[in-house]
């Protein structure tokens, strides 16, 4: 099952993987969470935001 990288439209191979789980495409090594395994399908990951002690 492979869902479709959304900054370049690669196939990224989501069989194996869990609802919330971090990949990386394989073309544009972008960080992507997978959404759903189901019906394959990933999104870029949201970037974590440093917390300078504020």
């Amino acid at each position: 099952m492979a869902a479709q990288c959304p900054e370049c439209e690669a196939n990224v191979e989501v069989q194996g993987l869990m609802v919330g789980e971090i990949t990386f495409c394989p073309d544009c090594n972008a960080e992507l969470e997978v959404i759903n395994v189901e019906q394959p399908e990933v999104a870029l990951a949201p970037e974590v935001e440093e917390d300078w002690g504020e």
